[in-house]
């Protein structure tokens, strides 16, 4: 008993190491994991690109900074004693320094002049004062808003001081826009004057420069590609889980009988069915199996009667053929007496054996190709149960029934009945007199379960995987029977052993399982699970 828990704490990481191997290998959750890595690389590679960026950004701005100093020295001194009749010549000098590419904006504030009271009249506004090359009216007026709403020159009027970088964009009249990179101060006795540098090349309007990253060209370009090519791997995997899906749902349907019609028409194959280019071969080679399948179980069930009749002909006639020699023979000779009784017998375990053998070889082809359809469960357990009214009378048993209606499985309806009659035939005949046996079906989950328990002797614990196995039977000669069964057993009846071995085995077949255990009240409880349709 110490090592059952040993036993259960091995066991128990063994199943969690199983159904991690079943989760990597589903497709399903394979899918799900590449959608992750594709939503999971962008981001990541997305950071890092835009670090890189930022730091070729402030390589961008820190030249453009050098160059507008640069230039700001070289006008200096042109700037020393200018006075307001000088302003309009300035755009001569700034043009030496401007072109297309590199565009120069020169920006005064006036310094302000005492009234006569000695009190200054307030801050004078920046006025633009030339421009290389020279700009329409409308877009110096658009910038001036802009760095005013930035509030660059009023900070740049508070000291005149300190060369500044810029990241702004402004858009042209006729199209186009530029980057405004640097504005240096030059503080001159006229006043504080501001050259504003912007660039219209390639590095700076391809460049994050004033604008959102991802708004760039290169990264739109880059993840509408991106996007093309996770959607194209991801649909293809799901058309491939699509498909297999559909392939299996055909399978079930083809091997089923669903497609009755179309077997007729000589359609229902999975060859003629698939859509799937790639699957072709497989498909063909499953029409081969499910004939083989079909033909294997036709060629049992065809077996199983022609030996069953093979067998039961002579053994009929031994049968009729002994019924004049106990006649002839005189009652008093009890040794010939008990030969023929030995040979009634052994004619009677002869004959169970023969149909054994015919139920194992029909039970063995529906396992083969086992028909499945849409059965109403429900009504199958309340039909069969209220038809053992007359058994249980004669057996002094009572039967108690509870039955959730609308409960709908995939299966045989001739193999339930077979089910259901072994399950509530075995418990009848292990229920003492007086007793109850209990049919219970309900919902549970996605699955059917259905209950049969009985209030006999239960078993062995030691035996309760055994009772399923074929041959297998632990009913003591006599116990729980009335006097027929158990002169049949005494005889050697062949028919015990196998009931709930098919039982088993037809439930498993149709995705289900059953297990057996000992009421804690006493008698044996017997639960089987189907899946419910969908």
């Amino acid at each position: 008993m110490a090592l059952l828990p040993i036993d259960l704490a091995m066991r128990a990481p063994r199943r969690a190491s199983a159904r991690l191997l079943w989760l990597w290998r589903s497709m399903a959750s394979r899918l799900v994991l590449l959608t992750l890595v594709f939503v999971a690389v962008p981001v990541l590679l997305y950071d890092q690109f835009q670090r890189a960026d930022e730091a070729s950004q402030q390589l961008l701005l820190k030249s453009a900074q050098r160059q507008g100093e640069l230039i700001a020295r070289a006008l200096e001194p042109e700037l020393l004693g200018v006075d307001r009749t000088a302003l309009p010549s300035l755009s001569i000098a700034l043009a030496r320094y401007g072109d297309d590419r590199t565009r120069l904006k020169l920006l005064v504030r006036p310094r302000v002049a005492a009234s006569a009271s000695g009190a200054k009249t307030g801050p004078e506004p920046f006025f633009y004062v030339a421009a290389a090359p020279s700009l329409s009216t409308a877009d110096i007026d658009a910038e001036r808003r802009l760095l005013l709403e930035q509030g660059v020159l009023d900070r740049l009027g508070s000291s005149c001081a300190g060369n500044a970088t810029l990241a702004m964009r402004v858009p042209h009249a006729e199209g186009g826009e530029e980057v405004l990179s640097s504005i240096t101060p030059i503080k001159t006795s006229f006043g504080c004057w501001a050259l504003v540098t912007s660039h219209a090349t390639e590095a700076y309007i391809s460049s994050s420069i004033g604008r959102p990253y991802w708004s760039t060209p290169a990264v739109q370009a880059a993840a509408a590609i991106y996007l093309a090519m996770a959607a194209l791997v991801l649909a293809v995997l799901a058309g491939i889980w699509r498909n297999l899906n559909r392939f299996g749902d055909l399978a079930r349907r083809i091997v089923g009988g669903e497609d009755v019609p179309d077997q007729e028409s000589g359609n229902a194959s999975f060859a003629a069915r698939n859509t799937v280019p790639e699957l072709a071969g497989v498909a063909e080679d499953f029409d081969r199996l499910v004939s083989t399948l079909r033909d294997s179980a036709q060629s049992l069930r065809r077996a199983a009667e022609d030996n069953a009749h093979a067998f039961k002909t002579p053994i009929a006639v031994i049968r009729q053929s002994v019924e004049p020699l106990r006649r002839a023979l005189p009652a008093e000779n009890a040794r010939s007496q008990r030969a023929l009784t030995m040979i009634e017998k052994s004619l009677d375990k002869l004959d169970g054996l023969v149909s054994f053998a015919r139920r194992m070889d029909e039970a063995a082809a529906d396992l083969l190709a086992p028909a499945r359809r849409r059965v109403d469960l429900s009504s199958l357990v309340e039909r069969m149960a209220g038809g053992y009214t007359g058994l249980l009378a004669e057996r002094r048993l009572h039967m108690r029934s509870r039955i959730d209606a609308g409960l709908v499985v995939r299966a045989s309806e001739e193999t339930l009945e077979t089910i259901v009659e072994n399950l509530v035939e075995n418990a009848v005949s292990f229920s003492p007199a007086d007793g109850t046996v209990s049919v219970r079906l309900t919902r549970v989950g996605s699955c059917a379960e259905l209950v049969v328990d009985d209030e006999g002797p239960g078993v062995d614990p030691a035996n309760l995987e055994r009772i399923f196995e074929r041959y297998f039977s632990h009913r003591e000669p006599g116990r729980g029977m009335p006097e027929d069964e158990a002169a049949a057993h005494q005889a050697g009846a062949a028919h015990f052993g196998i009931g709930l071995w098919i039982v088993r085995r037809n439930i498993e077949a149709f995705g289900g399982r059953v297990r057996a255990e000992n009421r804690p009240t006493g008698g044996l409880r017997m639960t089987v699970t189907l899946p419910l349709a969908a």
